[in-house]
């Protein structure tokens, strides 16, 4: 088994990666929130609506609100802070070694990374700035930000470093 090694000198490449893997899991998240969404009847495009609603403001909820416009102001919001987010954990990943030099760990503390965007995000921000998010179902976003993105973001981060050891 191998496992994940890196140097100081990492820095940069690691932030990338993880502004990369970020993204790649902002649309693995992405798509789980909508098909929930779907299934709990909420409509597939509502979790698009409420992110592009932070930019373009609460009519963007609205279903007379047009549906292009907030959604692609969602997918891009939404893509940017999965950037930042997948960035931050790169420099984590660069700066603590234990993570970067054991692969459990990694995907580990990936995990707990997305739980804790979960809390900031739900629990800290968005009842003070977005309101809206509080219609969104607590178990399905526990789930979305600390499995689908949080997990998904350290297996990323894993696959780049194993192919990198090829």
């Amino acid at each position: 088994m191998a496992t994940v090694q890196s140097s100081r000198t990492d820095f940069t490449p690691m932030v990338l990666a993880g502004s990369v893997a970020g993204v790649v899991a902002g649309v693995v998240l992405a798509m789980f929130d909508m098909v929930m969404a779907a299934i709990q009847g909420d409509g597939f495009f509502t979790p698009l609506r409420m992110i592009g609603a932070i930019v373009l403001g609460e009519d963007a909820l609205m279903t007379s609100y047009s549906l292009v416009g907030a959604g692609i102001a969602g997918l891009l919001v939404h893509m940017v802070m999965s950037a930042i987010f997948g960035a931050v954990f790169g420099a984590i990943v660069a700066f603590v070694p234990a993570i970067r030099e054991h692969n459990l760990l990694l995907v580990g503390a990936a995990t707990a990374y997305g739980f804790m965007l979960w809390i900031v995000n739900f629990y800290v921000i968005a009842p003070s700035a977005f309101e809206w998010f509080g219609m969104a179902d607590s178990t399905v976003q526990f789930v979305a930000h600390t499995f689908f993105f949080g997990t998904a973001l350290g297996l990323l981060m894993l696959a780049r470093a194993t192919a990198r050891q090829r």
